[in-house]
């Protein structure tokens, strides 16, 4: 490990970060603990890494020998301390696997933590690097995708074959870190413009022309920077742990999941066993909450004014084309409806179809026989489709697919959405059998099933001719709309590429029968 340290000028003061001033043709570089970060801790990252690139008992091990690796830290030097924790969190690990926890998992959690009056100097800035004690594999993800800056961070060590071997090559306040910096800013004599630092290890805002103290003034730990104003939009991210994994949160986790696994059997037992008059109400005795808004559709009846397309739609079912937060959309608007809606799937575990409370049909991704299973199954009655094809966390939708516009002229517009505290019940990345596992073990899980006026038969593509891209971005719009999301054009392939590396296509379905 190195530990030379730059001495800092100081015939240039530390100012305070609240009355500092930046703009297009400035650089900057900032620490990324306890400066860009409101937290100074190494922990929470390296729990998340322990988590979803390892196992429970390697996060396990790693919250044990937190006590003795803060010690350490305090009675002989920092360093000790990161080298303890990242021994334990990424030896023998795939470097692959961290980077893959560093792009889908560490980047949410880095910018729910900026603190804002430091980020708002470090936005305005043209030119911008951060600078950290942590790897910088887990770094650079957030730095180059997010912030749009550049990352100098500590060299984790990696064999010939790709593993981690956990451990590190210290970088901090070093004249190697100086001289990188300004290399990245045009030369080994260029000034940078503003310097940000915290703790003592300041020495290398020597290099900058105005050094700020972001301790001047800290940020109460309830101020976060609003997501509208990151540099660039979160759409995409997976893990499981909705909140930063903090040691008193992941003390509350530990006492939580052996009340949490009988709970959630419990509650997936009674949705199975229960018919969805009766499952409401009982869900509802168990901490689920249900919230149903907008006027539900009554079942399928003709009408002697139909015209003859609708005539020959108005005996099928209605088309239910819904948000989609997590597998069990369909489930709860079956709830909500109070009789049973079937659904289709794509990629979804055979464990979670042969547990589900109503009927599913999977998808090939061939148009032709996908429509086919379909409409079958809208002549026998009320279908939830999701024309986005995968999940999206954040308050965006993805392009929908317009396959559903050319099957009947009944179609719902329904908003589903839901409320979770400890976990999420959807993954790129992990075992999707325990999605509904991971729902159900949340205290308090919530969804709301918000229905949408029908469309007008006119203004749909079996009733009113109209072409279906047009009808499903219609659709598309008023869900927006109503749930205050904003629309895209991203899709299924886009989050894989982002949070796994590959296009979401799930094997073994064989080729289209349709297709020459």
């Amino acid at each position: 490990m190195i530990f030379l340290t730059l001495p800092r000028d100081k015939s240039n003061p530390l100012e305070p970060v609240e009355n500092a001033a930046a703009g297009d043709d400035d650089s900057i570089v900032i620490d990324l603990e306890g400066a860009l970060l409101k937290s100074p801790s190494w922990f929470q990252y390296f729990m998340l890494v322990a988590i979803e690139a390892g196992s429970p008992l390697r996060a396990l091990l790693l919250f044990f020998i937190l006590p003795f690796a803060w010690i350490t830290g305090c009675l002989v030097h920092p360093a000790l301390e990161l080298q303890i924790l990242c021994f334990v969190a990424v030896a023998g690990l795939r470097a692959s696997a961290v980077e893959s926890v560093g792009r889908a998992v560490l980047a949410k959690f880095f910018l729910e933590d900026l603190n804002p009056e430091t980020f708002r100097v470090f936005k305005a800035c043209g030119k911008r690097m951060v600078v950290t004690s942590l790897p910088a594999l887990m770094v650079e993800p957030l730095a180059s995708h997010y912030l749009d800056a550049s990352a100098i961070g500590s060299k984790l060590g990696i064999t010939s074959k790709g593993y981690c071997t956990g451990l590190i090559n210290m970088v901090v306040c070093s004249e190697n870190k100086a001289q990188l910096a300004q290399k990245h800013f045009g030369g080994d004599r260029a000034p940078i413009s503003i310097g940000i630092g915290s703790g003592s290890g300041t020495d290398f805002l020597g290099v900058c022309k105005k050094c700020l103290d972001a301790r001047s003034n800290p940020s109460p730990p309830c101020a976060t920077v609003p997501k509208k104003d990151y540099i660039k939009p979160l759409v995409f991210h997976d893990g499981r742990l909705i909140k930063s994994p903090t040691p008193l949160h992941c003390l509350a986790i530990g006492l939580w999941i052996p009340l949490a696994l009988p709970l959630a059997i419990i509650r997936v037992v009674v949705g199975l066993a229960l018919p969805s008059r009766l499952a409401l109400p009982a869900e509802a005795l168990l901490g689920i909450s249900i919230r149903v808004a907008g006027c539900i559709p009554p079942g399928a009846a003709g009408s002697t004014d139909e015209t003859e397309p609708t005539r020959r739609t108005a005996h099928r079912g209605v088309l239910f084309v819904c948000t989609h937060r997590s597998l069990l959309d369909p489930v709860f608007i079956s709830y909500a409806r109070m009789r049973h809606v079937k659904t289709v799937t794509y990629s979804v575990s055979p464990v979670s179809e042969v547990l589900s409370p109503i009927r599913t049909a999977r998808l090939t991704r061939c148009r032709e026989h996908d429509a086919r299973t379909m409409a079958r199954l809208l002549d026998t009655g009320d279908l939830a489709v999701c024309p986005e094809g995968t999940t999206c966390r954040e308050p965006f939708l993805l392009r929908f697919s317009a396959l559903f516009a050319e099957l009947t002229d009944r179609i719902v517009p329904v908003g589903v959405t839901s409320s979770l505290t400890m976990f999420h019940a959807t993954t790129a990345r992990g075992w999707k059998a325990l999605d509904p596992l991971f729902f159900f073990m949340n205290p308090r899980p919530g969804y709301e099933v918000r229905f949408l006026a029908p469309l007008a038969a006119e203004e749909t593509c079996v009733g009113g001719g109209r072409p279906s891209h047009e009808v499903a971005n219609r659709v598309q719009r008023m869900l927006a709309e109503s749930l205050g999301y904003q629309c895209t054009n991203l899709t299924r392939r886009d989050k894989y590429r982002m949070l796994v590396g590959n296009d979401g296509i799930v094997g073994g379905g064989g080729p289209c029968p349709f297709r020459k």
